[in-house]
């Protein structure tokens, strides 16, 4: 390793991925520095001595960390190609995405490897570097420059490319128009006021055509801000709203793997927090923006055609301004991406502890969550007081060097009045439209933290825009129409990143069977399930409907031919018709009732006060358990799928709910292909084989009295299960 090092080459950061390509345990080494990266593969146990290779930072193009349920991938990308990956598990995610950041400071230039010491992130105890707020793992690995992260927004600007159009000519003349008074100010002080202070005769009729041009140029200016504001305000708001629709669109086609590593309060504060945020800076903050700049350059025009050299002395401070600006950003905009994640943080305690309010008042911890709030509180502050102290120091600075602009000009227009080299209107002139220009240029300066917070924003919306679902529509879709419900399993293997929990399980299913399936906890039995659905597409192998492989059909149709029902039903707020209805939102009464009436559940629907018009509370809390999975089964029912999945269906209920809940489910299964997940063995009685699943692999398959007769897994589950009711009976 020692050789590998360049004189006076300083070691950044370190990572140790765990997973060799085999996918096998062992110990490898990525190691950033700040001239190059150096790795080599995990070394697992009888292999030879690390082989490290070695890449210049000005080889790398990017570094990426990929997440692949469970198993993640760090990538090298070179200008053309892959350099080299490596494999681990998400144990060592927090380490790798430091990495990641750190090699993004430092392709940055805001990174100096003499002052690396590790601390800890007040938000997970990972590791984070000195001056970070959070470590790599809470805050994003990169954040884009500025410019190119709000580029990204004109996807969404096009379609509306014409009204954008219209408000710039708007913008455009409106700003043109502001200017008028200021150059009827000049033959107001020369022409008129100056020689009446001197004695001459003035050409007092000049007055009223000039004040009047100020008058009319103030209200066209005025009639024209307001037609550009209701423009491009409707714009920015109609942008995004788009921006909204397509980022929700797309995280409802993203796949069960996606939503199993992100947290319920961040993906809630990107499309409502961070999508506003974009909106106010589309609506207000761009639009003033726009209007800054073109009375900047229009104003330095006038100026320049007017006097060169006095416009010249009045723009001294700007490469000063552009200077200061560039050093700043990169550390603000960071700043408020930390800020956001911290903001996450904050609403995922919100998303954790208001649905789960009865189990934190069961266990009477009010105290420790209000505490885990406030503390997540302040982490935003913090972090936002670390950006606030930044800009602090940053904007006296701008309003220094454009006071300091203006004396200038002072200085050097008075010298030139003495001169005769310009008139006092001239120089009147000069130190108005500077003096405006200079309050615009604040005003950008100022825009600046909007425009950091906005990009981060746009870069945590993207994140999920980019995100491509795992289990993806097929390029050539094969429609599946009704399908009859003949399930094959071929030699099917599935992995969670570097454990694999299905090994080779081939089975058939005829249309109309009924399959139990049993096994221990952990057996694979869900995740068999979870493959049928085409939640996750299997390692290997394959699983086919009516002879065509499910990966040949479009996902929607495919599972419209689908029916679920669960150990823990999910209810939406709303009416228990809505829910019953919700898999067929065009359902009529009479059919919704048909449904509940198989299900069991029309008679209790009755009781209650609005009947099927009766709300059932957030998340269905105003309901029993066994009233909810009746309303389930009714909504699996009134959609009348082909194939069924049953999970634990009646394994949270009592005896006698279990007994009504199965009579609904002996409708429901009638005619159609079920598989049915089930503790209590009892329900598979009527089912025509049960699997039985150990460590992901069948081993034992037949009916519930032959299999008792093996005495084998499922005689002994069975025993058990007996064992379970007669203690309950007790």
């Amino acid at each position: 390793m020692k050789g590998l090092l360049q004189p006076n080459e300083k070691i950044v950061f370190a990572f140790t991925p765990n997973l060799d390509p085999s996918l096998r345990f062992g110990e490898g080494y990525v190691i950033l520095t700040d001239q190059a990266l150096i790795g080599s593969q995990p070394k697992h146990s009888g292999a030879s001595d690390w082989a490290f290779q070695r890449w210049a930072l000005e080889e790398i193009h990017d570094i990426k960390k990929l997440d692949r349920a469970g198993l993640a991938i760090l990538e090298v990308l070179g200008r053309d190609r892959l350099l080299q990956s490596w494999k681990f598990t998400a144990a060592k995610n927090n380490q790798c995405g430091q990495l990641v950041a750190q090699y993004k400071q430092l392709k940055a230039g805001s990174l100096d490897p003499s002052e690396q010491a590790a601390s800890i992130c007040p938000s997970c105890g990972g590791t984070m570097a000195v001056g970070q707020s959070v470590c790599a793992n809470c805050a994003p690995t990169a954040v884009p420059e500025t410019s190119r992260s709000l580029w990204r927004l004109t996807r969404f600007a096009k379609p509306r490319l014409t009204m954008i159009i219209v408000g710039f000519v708007l913008t455009l003349l409106s700003t043109s128009a502001s200017l008028l008074p200021q150059l009827l100010m000049q033959p107001l002080i020369d022409d008129v006021l100056i020689p009446h202070q001197e004695g001459q005769s003035g050409d007092f009729g000049l007055v009223p055509w000039l004040l009047g041009g100020m008058l009319l140029s103030a209200i066209l200016s005025w009639l024209l801000s307001w037609a550009k504001t209701y423009v491009l305000a409707s714009v920015s708001e109609q942008v995004s709203a788009d921006l909204r629709n397509a980022t929700y669109s797309h995280l409802q086609k993203l796949s069960l793997e996606f939503f199993g590593g992100k947290r319920t309060g961040d993906l809630i504060s990107r499309i409502s927090n961070d999508a506003q945020r974009i909106c106010d800076f589309l609506s207000i903050h761009l639009l003033d923006f726009v209007t800054d700049v073109l009375m900047i350059v229009m104003t330095t025009i006038m100026l320049f055609c007017i006097d060169p050299m006095l416009a010249l002395v009045g723009l001294i401070p700007f490469p000063f301004i552009a200077w200061l600006v560039s050093r700043v950003q990169s550390k603000i905009r960071m700043g408020f991406a930390r800020g956001s994640v911290a903001w996450s943080e904050m609403v995922n305690v919100l998303a954790d502890t208001i649905p789960g309010i009865r189990v934190v008042k069961a266990f009477a911890q009010e105290n420790r969550e209000v505490d885990r709030f406030r503390q997540s509180n302040d982490h935003v502050l913090e972090a936002n007081n670390r950006v606030n102290r930044l800009w602090a120091a940053f904007s006296p600075v701008i309003t220094l060097l454009t006071d300091l602009g203006l004396l200038v000009v002072w200085c050097f227009g008075v010298y030139q009045v003495y001169r005769g080299g310009v008139t006092v209107g001239t120089l009147q002139l000069f130190l108005v439209s500077i003096g405006r220009l200079y309050v615009r240029l604040d005003d950008m300066s100022r825009l600046l933290a909007n425009a950091q917070r906005t990009a981060a924003a746009t870069y945590r919306i993207f994140e999920i825009l980019d995100r491509v679902p795992s289990v993806s529509e097929p390029q050539k879709p094969v429609a599946p129409g009704r399908v009859r419900g003949a399930v094959s399993l071929q030699d099917v293997t599935f992995r969670y990143g570097s454990r694999q929990v299905i090994h080779h399980v081939s089975l058939d299913i005829a249309p109309g069977e009924m399959i139990g399936l049993v096994g221990p906890s952990g057996a694979g039995k869900s995740t068999l399930v979870n493959l049928v659905c085409r939640f996750y597409d299997v390692s290997g192998g394959s699983i086919k409907i009516d002879g065509t492989d499910i990966r040949s059909f479009p996902i929607t149709d495919y599972r419209s031919n689908i029916g679920i029902v669960l150990q823990e039903p999910f209810l939406f707020f709303g009416s228990i018709a809505e829910n019953i209805s919700y898999g067929r939102p065009d359902a009529t009464r009479d059919q919704i009732i048909e449904a509940a009436r198989a299900a069991k559940a029309h008679d209790f629907i009755l009781r209650l006060t609005d009947g099927y018009d009766s709300l059932v509370g957030e998340r269905g809390q105003a309901l029993s358990g066994g009233e909810r999975q009746r309303i389930s089964i009714a909504r699996a029912l009134l959609t009348d799928p082909r194939i069924l999945i049953l999970d634990e269906a009646t394994s949270a209920v009592d005896t006698e709910t279990e007994r009504e809940i199965q009579e609904a489910l002996d409708v429901l299964v009638q005619g159609r292909t079920t598989i049915a997940i089930a503790h209590r063995l009892s329900t598979l009685r009527k089912a025509n084989r049960i699997i039985v699943l150990e460590k992901g692999r069948i081993t034992e398959i037949g009916k519930h009295e032959d299999l008792l007769k093996q005495g084998g897994t499922y005689s002994r589950l069975n025993q058990a299960q007996q064992q379970i009711n007669l203690h309950e009976e007790i």
